[in-house]
């Protein structure tokens, strides 16, 4: 799909009132974007798991879905030891494995992301505190933002079974720490497969740094990897390019 038509479909459904309104009323969208986030949608620093995954070779993988896609994949593309992160659906069948059908709700796919990293740079339990703190909120049900439907659940999809029991403790561990304003709703769910999405969804927000999707609910995450995560982050991004 040519990127005119992709900017024109991309999250019709859910995001259609609100980027309606930031074309019609831009003075409202700037509010909006300057209001200061709420504890609960601001990132949190939390700690790192008090035990590390075992971890061997030069290449593994890790699968999250933590609403929108988009930025998920921007922080982790910015995150040192990243080798490559591309965004798709998990969850679900091939045969459903679609923008247009998952936003329906009803495939059970989740917009997900599949990172390949380099264990000796980082570490799976290193993600997964990336992910909890500055990815997405994982105290948001069926929910991220604007964004609601299962298909925007919040869900490790670990691909094997050290992972799962890994990502299980951690969860433990922070929900423990009070650190979140409500406890943690991120599910486990057994790993089947990883589908690709549609071309024009890969590196979606380093091509499209002022989309007022990407500018409100996503730059203030790769912004947060920066602060919180200096170690971790990389001003050049990983970049998907043609699949």
């Amino acid at each position: 799909m040519p990127r005119s038509a992709s900017l024109a479909v991309a999250r019709q459904k859910d995001r259609r009132n609100l980027l309606a309104a930031m074309l019609v009323l831009p003075a409202f969208a700037f509010g909006l974007w300057q209001q200061p986030v709420t504890a609960q949608e601001a990132p949190v620093e939390i700690p790192a798991p008090t035990a590390m995954l075992a971890e061997t070779g030069s290449s593994a993988t890790a699968i999250f879905a933590g609403g929108c896609f988009w930025g998920v994949q921007g922080v982790f593309q910015h995150t040192k030891g990243v080798t490559r992160a591309v965004s798709g659906y998990s969850g679900g069948s091939a045969d459903t494995a679609t923008y247009d059908q998952t936003t329906s709700g009803t495939t059970g796919h989740a917009e997900t992301v599949e990172i390949t990293y380099d264990p000796s740079v980082i570490s799976y339990g290193e993600l997964l505190q990336i992910y909890f703190s500055v990815a997405h909120n994982p105290t948001q049900l069926n929910y991220q933002g604007p964004d609601h439907g299962t298909q925007y659940r919040s869900t490790i999809f670990p691909v094997n079974d050290e992972q799962g029991e890994f990502a299980k403790a951690y969860i433990a561990e922070l929900d423990a720490t009070g650190r979140f304003e409500g406890p943690i709703v991120t599910t486990i769910e057994p790993f089947k497969a990883f589908y690709p999405a549609e071309q024009y969804h890969q590196d979606f927000l380093t091509l499209n740094p002022t989309y007022p999707y990407i500018v409100i609910n996503d730059l203030p995450k790769v912004e947060a990897l920066k602060s919180l995560f200096a170690d971790d982050y990389r001003a050049d991004p990983v970049l998907v390019g043609t699949l």
